[in-house]
Protein backbone atom coordinates (compact mmCIF):
# COMPACT_ATOMS: atom_id res chain seq x y z
CA UNK A 1 0.00 0.00 0.00
CA UNK A 2 1.35 3.48 -1.20
CA UNK A 3 2.05 6.24 1.16
CA UNK A 4 -0.10 8.00 -0.44
CA UNK A 5 -3.43 6.43 0.93
CA UNK A 6 -2.14 7.01 4.25
CA UNK A 7 -1.79 11.13 3.51
CA UNK A 8 -5.74 11.16 4.89
CA UNK A 9 -6.17 14.40 6.62
CA UNK A 10 -9.62 15.36 6.82
CA UNK A 11 -10.79 15.50 9.98
CA UNK A 12 -8.01 18.52 10.62
CA UNK A 13 -10.47 20.71 9.08
CA UNK A 14 -13.81 19.59 10.62
CA UNK A 15 -11.93 19.59 14.24
CA UNK A 16 -10.87 23.19 13.83
CA UNK A 17 -13.06 26.07 15.81
CA UNK A 18 -13.58 27.51 12.35
CA UNK A 19 -15.37 24.53 11.02
CA UNK A 20 -17.10 24.90 14.78
CA UNK A 21 -18.76 28.05 13.27
CA UNK A 22 -20.60 26.42 10.81
CA UNK A 23 -22.88 25.04 13.59
CA UNK A 24 -22.80 28.36 15.96
CA UNK A 25 -25.81 29.45 17.09
CA UNK A 26 -29.66 28.62 17.45
CA UNK A 27 -30.05 27.05 13.92
CA UNK A 28 -26.58 25.00 14.15
CA UNK A 29 -27.56 23.88 17.78
CA UNK A 30 -30.85 22.62 16.10
CA UNK A 31 -28.82 20.64 13.41
CA UNK A 32 -26.14 19.51 16.33
CA UNK A 33 -29.37 18.08 18.50
CA UNK A 34 -30.87 16.38 15.76
CA UNK A 35 -27.47 14.21 14.73
CA UNK A 36 -27.12 13.33 18.24
CA UNK A 37 -30.86 12.25 19.03
CA UNK A 38 -30.88 10.33 15.92
CA UNK A 39 -27.54 8.68 16.96
CA UNK A 40 -28.40 7.95 20.56
CA UNK A 41 -31.60 6.30 19.14
CA UNK A 42 -29.96 3.97 16.68
CA UNK A 43 -27.41 3.03 19.75
CA UNK A 44 -30.66 2.33 22.50
CA UNK A 45 -29.68 -1.28 22.24
CA UNK A 46 -26.55 -1.08 23.13
CA UNK A 47 -26.10 1.05 26.05
CA UNK A 48 -22.53 1.64 27.95
CA UNK A 49 -20.92 0.33 24.72
CA UNK A 50 -17.57 1.20 23.93
CA UNK A 51 -17.67 3.67 20.27
CA UNK A 52 -14.53 4.87 18.47
CA UNK A 53 -15.28 7.91 17.03
CA UNK A 54 -12.95 7.98 13.83
CA UNK A 55 -12.20 11.95 12.97
CA UNK A 56 -14.46 12.95 15.85
CA UNK A 57 -11.92 16.01 17.11
CA UNK A 58 -15.21 17.96 16.11
CA UNK A 59 -16.80 16.78 19.61
CA UNK A 60 -20.11 16.80 17.84
CA UNK A 61 -20.85 13.15 18.70
CA UNK A 62 -18.25 12.71 21.70
CA UNK A 63 -19.80 15.04 24.13
CA UNK A 64 -22.96 13.51 24.30
CA UNK A 65 -21.88 9.75 23.92
CA UNK A 66 -20.04 10.45 27.19
CA UNK A 67 -22.49 12.26 28.98
CA UNK A 68 -25.06 9.37 27.64
CA UNK A 69 -22.52 6.46 29.36
CA UNK A 70 -20.38 5.41 26.65
CA UNK A 71 -16.82 4.31 26.58
CA UNK A 72 -15.62 6.70 24.07
CA UNK A 73 -12.63 6.72 22.46
CA UNK A 74 -11.85 9.50 19.39
CA UNK A 75 -8.86 9.07 17.04
CA UNK A 76 -7.19 11.88 14.85
CA UNK A 77 -5.61 12.38 12.05
CA UNK A 78 -3.05 14.84 13.98
CA UNK A 79 -2.51 15.93 17.44
CA UNK A 80 -4.54 19.39 16.80
CA UNK A 81 -7.67 17.32 16.61
CA UNK A 82 -8.10 16.83 20.35
CA UNK A 83 -8.38 20.23 21.10
CA UNK A 84 -12.17 20.69 20.92
CA UNK A 85 -12.49 17.40 22.89
CA UNK A 86 -10.38 18.66 25.81
CA UNK A 87 -12.41 21.77 25.83
CA UNK A 88 -15.41 19.90 25.88
CA UNK A 89 -14.72 16.74 28.10
CA UNK A 90 -13.78 16.60 31.42
CA UNK A 91 -10.31 15.04 31.80
CA UNK A 92 -10.62 11.10 31.84
CA UNK A 93 -13.74 10.72 30.31
CA UNK A 94 -12.51 9.86 27.09
CA UNK A 95 -9.85 8.17 25.69
CA UNK A 96 -7.77 9.83 22.10
CA UNK A 97 -5.22 8.76 20.21
CA UNK A 98 -3.19 10.29 17.34
CA UNK A 99 -2.90 7.97 14.38
CA UNK A 100 -3.52 6.95 10.79
CA UNK A 101 -7.02 7.00 10.27
CA UNK A 102 -6.69 4.60 7.40
CA UNK A 103 -4.65 1.69 9.44
CA UNK A 104 -6.36 2.03 12.70
CA UNK A 105 -4.36 0.58 14.88
CA UNK A 106 -6.48 -2.16 16.94
CA UNK A 107 -7.35 -5.52 16.40
CA UNK A 108 -10.19 -6.78 15.06
CA UNK A 109 -13.36 -6.86 16.78
CA UNK A 110 -12.30 -4.02 19.47
CA UNK A 111 -14.95 -1.97 19.48
CA UNK A 112 -18.80 -2.24 19.99
CA UNK A 113 -19.52 0.63 17.55
CA UNK A 114 -17.35 2.21 15.12
CA UNK A 115 -18.54 5.25 13.33
CA UNK A 116 -17.59 8.86 11.65
CA UNK A 117 -18.83 11.75 11.06
CA UNK A 118 -18.30 14.77 8.75
CA UNK A 119 -15.43 12.25 7.04
CA UNK A 120 -16.41 9.39 4.59
CA UNK A 121 -18.00 12.52 2.44
CA UNK A 122 -14.30 14.15 2.19
CA UNK A 123 -12.06 11.83 1.83
CA UNK A 124 -10.31 10.16 -1.27
CA UNK A 125 -10.16 6.82 0.43
CA UNK A 126 -13.37 6.18 1.80
CA UNK A 127 -13.73 2.54 0.79
CA UNK A 128 -10.70 1.72 2.92
CA UNK A 129 -12.27 3.55 5.80
CA UNK A 130 -15.34 1.56 5.45
CA UNK A 131 -13.25 -1.31 5.63
CA UNK A 132 -10.87 -0.27 8.70
CA UNK A 133 -14.17 0.57 10.31
CA UNK A 134 -15.75 -2.51 9.65
CA UNK A 135 -12.67 -4.30 10.73
CA UNK A 136 -12.43 -3.21 14.57
CA UNK A 137 -16.10 -2.99 15.26
CA UNK A 138 -17.48 -5.78 16.60
CA UNK A 139 -21.33 -5.06 16.97
CA UNK A 140 -22.17 -1.85 14.41
CA UNK A 141 -20.85 0.75 12.34
CA UNK A 142 -22.37 4.15 12.17
CA UNK A 143 -21.57 6.58 9.38
CA UNK A 144 -23.35 10.07 8.31
CA UNK A 145 -23.36 11.10 4.06
CA UNK A 146 -24.44 13.30 2.03
CA UNK A 147 -27.22 11.51 -0.20
CA UNK A 148 -27.60 11.83 -3.90
CA UNK A 149 -31.33 11.08 -3.71
CA UNK A 150 -31.78 14.60 -2.69
CA UNK A 151 -31.08 17.97 -3.85
CA UNK A 152 -27.24 16.85 -3.64
CA UNK A 153 -28.60 16.26 -7.44
CA UNK A 154 -27.81 19.59 -8.26
CA UNK A 155 -24.94 20.16 -6.25
CA UNK A 156 -22.51 20.76 -9.57
CA UNK A 157 -24.98 23.78 -9.55
CA UNK A 158 -25.29 25.21 -6.28
CA UNK A 159 -22.27 24.58 -4.94
CA UNK A 160 -21.04 28.31 -5.79
CA UNK A 161 -24.24 29.88 -4.41
CA UNK A 162 -23.53 27.48 -1.15
CA UNK A 163 -20.17 28.69 -0.58
CA UNK A 164 -20.85 32.62 -1.47
CA UNK A 165 -22.96 32.24 1.68
CA UNK A 166 -21.41 30.04 4.28
CA UNK A 167 -18.03 31.18 3.30
CA UNK A 168 -15.98 28.44 4.90
CA UNK A 169 -17.73 25.06 2.90
CA UNK A 170 -15.80 22.82 1.18
CA UNK A 171 -16.61 20.18 -1.77
CA UNK A 172 -17.72 17.17 -0.68
CA UNK A 173 -18.82 13.68 -2.10
CA UNK A 174 -22.53 12.77 -2.36
CA UNK A 175 -23.41 8.94 -2.62
CA UNK A 176 -25.93 6.68 -3.85
CA UNK A 177 -27.15 4.53 -1.33
CA UNK A 178 -26.53 0.89 -3.06
CA UNK A 179 -22.62 1.62 -3.35
CA UNK A 180 -22.68 2.46 0.67
CA UNK A 181 -24.20 -0.95 0.80
CA UNK A 182 -22.26 -2.64 -1.63
CA UNK A 183 -18.82 -1.75 0.26
CA UNK A 184 -20.20 -2.60 3.60
CA UNK A 185 -21.29 -5.93 2.42
CA UNK A 186 -18.10 -6.61 1.09
CA UNK A 187 -16.71 -6.19 4.45
CA UNK A 188 -19.17 -8.38 6.46
CA UNK A 189 -21.61 -5.30 7.34
CA UNK A 190 -25.22 -5.66 6.16
CA UNK A 191 -28.91 -5.33 7.92
CA UNK A 192 -28.38 -1.12 6.90
CA UNK A 193 -30.85 1.45 8.61
CA UNK A 194 -31.00 5.19 6.59
CA UNK A 195 -32.19 7.84 8.90
CA UNK A 196 -32.46 10.83 6.43
CA UNK A 197 -32.25 13.90 8.72
CA UNK A 198 -33.60 16.97 6.91
CA UNK A 199 -35.36 17.37 3.96
CA UNK A 200 -34.49 21.01 2.93
CA UNK A 201 -30.61 21.88 2.30
CA UNK A 202 -28.74 22.86 5.58
CA UNK A 203 -27.51 26.16 3.81
CA UNK A 204 -31.26 27.11 3.60
CA UNK A 205 -31.91 26.89 7.48
CA UNK A 206 -28.80 28.99 7.85
CA UNK A 207 -30.52 31.71 5.59
CA UNK A 208 -33.74 31.73 7.34
CA UNK A 209 -31.80 31.65 10.38
CA UNK A 210 -35.20 30.92 12.48
CA UNK A 211 -35.28 27.93 13.95
CA UNK A 212 -39.40 27.58 14.50
CA UNK A 213 -39.90 28.13 11.32
CA UNK A 214 -37.07 25.56 10.16
CA UNK A 215 -38.59 22.95 12.77
CA UNK A 216 -42.24 23.23 11.13
CA UNK A 217 -40.92 22.72 8.26
CA UNK A 218 -39.04 20.00 8.67
CA UNK A 219 -41.98 18.48 10.22
CA UNK A 220 -44.31 18.58 8.11
CA UNK A 221 -41.84 17.10 5.40
CA UNK A 222 -41.49 14.07 7.72
CA UNK A 223 -45.31 13.87 8.10
CA UNK A 224 -46.02 13.67 4.11
CA UNK A 225 -42.82 11.41 3.69
CA UNK A 226 -40.72 13.41 1.81
CA UNK A 227 -37.50 13.61 4.09
CA UNK A 228 -37.90 9.76 4.35
CA UNK A 229 -38.03 9.43 0.54
CA UNK A 230 -35.01 12.75 0.11
CA UNK A 231 -33.41 13.57 3.15
CA UNK A 232 -30.20 14.33 3.55
CA UNK A 233 -27.29 14.14 5.24
CA UNK A 234 -28.00 10.55 6.34
CA UNK A 235 -27.28 8.62 9.19
CA UNK A 236 -26.77 5.09 8.22
CA UNK A 237 -26.18 1.92 10.97
CA UNK A 238 -24.96 -1.13 9.55
CA UNK A 239 -24.47 -4.09 11.61
CA UNK A 240 -21.52 -6.81 11.88
CA UNK A 241 -22.40 -10.17 10.35
CA UNK A 242 -20.30 -12.27 12.27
Amino acid sequence: MSEEIYSEKADIETSSEDYAKRFSGEVGKYFLDKQAQITLELLKEFPNASVLDVGGGHAQLAVPLVQNGFKVTVVGSDDVCRERLDKFLPKNSFRYETCNLLKLPFQDNSFDVVMAFRLITHEKNWKLQIKEMCRVAKKIVIIDYPDLRSFNIFYKYLFKTKKSFEKNTRTFRSFYRKELIDVFEKNNCGNPVFRPQFFLPMVVHRALKNVTISKMAESFFSIIGLTKLFGTPIILKVKKLS
